[in-house]
């Protein structure tokens, strides 16, 4: 496996559908080393800790493999890494050959392998479009959600 990019976020609040959103999901690369804590990267937040982060869901892993389909998926939207909301953007880490459990490095940190990434609502605001989500589980392009060992 090789890191692509490595990509934080803050909490933020947009509006969605009439309502204001507290977020995270907004994840943007970053420079240099960033420390692997616990529960999340340095400088990165979840906005909803019931369903995103905390142990098991500490850094999301997504395969930049998958961005080239994506982009011809969906030709008007600029996808860049950090576009699905994941901490670590990877090259050579394939969801289909990895297994719960399975012990990976990236730099300095040691991670293992925890569950696929099930979307909440957040992906379609990320992307502006409702059809999002049906479509990222369709595509069986997951990411995979990792703890630090």
């Amino acid at each position: 496996m090789h890191v692509v990019s490595v990509n934080v976020g803050l909490l933020r609040e947009v509006e969605w559908k009439n309502m204001t959103v507290r977020t995270a999901i907004f994840k943007e690369p970053v420079s240099g080393p960033v420390a692997v804590a616990h529960l999340n990267l340095a400088g990165d937040q979840q906005a909803d800790l019931k369903v995103h982060g905390g142990a098991d869901k500490a850094v999301y892993g997504y395969p930049s493999e998958h961005y080239s389909w994506w982009r011809e998926q969906l030709p008007d939207i600029a996808i860049s890494p950090g576009q699905f909301g994941e901490n670590l953007t990877t090259a050579g880490l394939a969801e289909h050959e990895l297994y719960i459990g399975d012990v990976l490095r990236a730099g300095s940190a040691v991670l293992r392998v925890t569950q696929p990434r099930m979307p909440c609502y957040k992906l379609g605001l990320r992307f502006g479009r409702d059809d999002i989500i049906k479509r990222f589980l369709d595509s069986r392009r997951f990411g995979i959600l990792l703890f630090r060992r």
